[in-house]
């Protein structure tokens, strides 16, 4: 049974999908103060947030069960991502869900402010009648800089066209033919804060665009912009912004999100005339608070259960394709990395993988992190999986590299991995047949086809005649029944290698008894 602490408000639709799983219990407990939440959170495997709760190291330290983070929204700066990852926790967000919500807003704070909406009522409704204070300015033939091209950006510049507006685009990653195609001028920073009448910020936070507008940047703006911000607080210094509203510098601006939040008394932004400001409005409608929550309990069952993990924002690779189409290759590569670490006689310094084939040819990273994975999971002293894996493999100064011929098969999406020690290397290539049916292909210069699983019995001899018959009859002195059993050899007469797979592992006494058959050069046993 997998224990789920929801620690902010989730929609009701939301708990009760959770509620469908038998195999989920799910606690719902908001507002915990710090102390609270660091006392009950070791005994849960996920936790969904919204943006109210802070998922800071020290909580992450104390959760020795967590599994999974699910915070119910896009931004994840009230998660310790880089705490999260090094203790392999998956990071998940839902950035499509309330896209639309926070778009809108943004539209309607762009009007409310050039048409002074909030000031007119509270005007009207103190009895006064003051039209002539209160003329505005149309969105029609202005020009709207979105800072900020993904979902939201792109959604506000299809609204805003929609009032006439020309619209500018600046994102390092977008790309010019999506733009091209919604009549979206990708420019430079530089070239948007010049031209833009309306500036609407739709950036990620990140060190980057850690204070993106600024006194520096409000001085290439032209005079009189407005500055809308649906985004993240820290994406703007507020002092700043509030001096270019006070001389005049900007005409305006609306703010939905704020540095801290809620914001001090003394916030430089909140009481100006010019400014209209709500208080983190973005996805907080019905819909949108419907869809988040509903989007990541999928998400988070589907993590736990570890058949998806679609937008885990920590994942250290994309996946191309269905990720269960994907997912046997990964367990694939896991078991070579187990296999390795089960053989390595001396510390692993280096892998090499090699890909071949269509479905595995985009899966490199991925792979790779799937063998480390397996390579580390026997040993680590936390639980390992593709998020930290990669991180602890660094720590141990693992490197991991892609190379190409190392393997002298030609099966269709084939895995070949090469462990490199201080005094030597080992070559694993691994297949799966109809894409379900994992198997062992090589191991160094054998040839073989052995099913990767259970208890196996690694064991190298000279090929003579004789082998099989003894090792048979030895097993089965000590109560062991053989499986299956695969050979490969060099050539004839030359030597062999032999991968058993057994019922049940042998004892010490039962491997030392084999490696005394002259034959019989290597004896070690696996399980996987």
């Amino acid at each position: 049974m997998h224990r789920i602490l929801v620690s902010d408000k989730l929609g009701a639709a939301a708990l009760e999908r959770l509620k469908e799983h038998a195999d989920m219990s799910v606690d719902v407990k908001t507002g915990l103060s710090k102390e609270e939440l660091l006392a009950v959170i070791p005994d849960y495997d996920a936790l969904i947030v919204r943006s109210g709760t802070q998922v800071t190291a020290e909580v992450l330290a104390a959760a020795k069960k967590l599994r999974v983070v699910g915070r119910a929204g896009v931004g994840v700066d009230n998660i310790d991502v880089k705490a999260a990852t090094m203790s392999g926790v998956v990071v998940m967000n839902t950035p499509g869900a309330n896209s639309m919500a926070t778009a809108e807003l943004t539209m309607a704070l762009m009007l409310a402010v050039s048409r002074n909406i909030p000031q007119a009522h509270a005007s009207l409704k103190a009895h006064e009648w003051r039209r002539s204070e209160f003329v505005g300015v149309q969105l029609y033939n202005k020009v709207l800089g979105i800072v900020g091209f993904g979902r939201v950006g792109k959604l506000v510049a299809e609204r805003a066209q929609a009032f006439g507006m020309e619209v500018l685009a600046f994102d390092p990653i977008a790309l010019e033919e999506t733009a091209r195609e919604m009549g979206v001028m990708l420019v430079e920073m530089d070239e948007l804060l010049a031209k833009s009448d309306y500036i609407t910020l739709h950036a990620a936070l990140n060190p980057s665009t850690s204070k993106l507008i600024n006194a520096e940047t409000i001085a290439q703006m032209k005079d009189g912009v407005i500055l809308i911000n649906a985004a993240r607080g820290k994406l703007i210094d507020e002092a700043a912004v509030a001096a270019a509203l006070q001389s005049g510098k900007m005409k305006a601006a609306a703010v939905d999100v704020y540095s801290s939040e809620p914001p001090p008394a003394d916030h430089p932004l909140i009481g100006l005339p010019n400014v209209v400001h709500v208080p983190h409005l973005g996805a907080s409608t019905h819909e949108a608070e419907r869809d988040v929550g509903i989007q990541i309990v999928g998400q988070v069952v589907a993590a736990l259960r570890g058949t998806d993990y679609t937008y885990a924002v920590n994942m250290p690779f994309e996946l191309e394709g269905d990720y269960a189409t994907v997912r046997p290759y990964l367990e694939l590569a896991e078991t070579l990395g187990r296999l390795h670490a089960g053989l390595a006689d001396r510390p692993i310094r280096r892998l090499e993988v090699e890909v071949q084939g269509d479905i595995v040819g985009g899966l490199v990273r991925a792979i790779g992190a799937a063998l480390l994975k397996g390579l580390l999971e026997k040993d680590a002293d936390v639980a390992v999986n593709y998020i930290n894996a990669p991180v602890l493999a660094h720590e141990r100064n693992i490197a991991m590299t892609q190379t190409v011929g190392i393997n002298s098969l030609d099966y269709p999406n084939l895995i070949a991995a090469r462990a490199v020690c201080d005094r030597g290397e080992r070559l694993l290539a691994g297949v799966l047949f109809g894409g379900t049916e994992p198997r062992i292909a090589q191991m160094d210069n054998y040839r073989l086809e052995a099913r990767p699983e259970g208890v196996v019995l690694i064991m190298q001899n000279r090929d003579v005649p004789g082998v099989i018959g003894q090792v048979g009859t030895l097993l089965a002195s000590y109560g062991l029944n053989i499986g299956e059993w695969r050979l490969g050899r060099n050539k004839p007469g030359g030597e062999a290698l032999s991968f058993i797979n057994l019922d049940a592992e042998p004892a010490a006494e039962a491997l030392r008894a084999l490696t005394e058959i002259d034959a019989v050069t290597q004896a070690k046993v696996v399980r996987l």
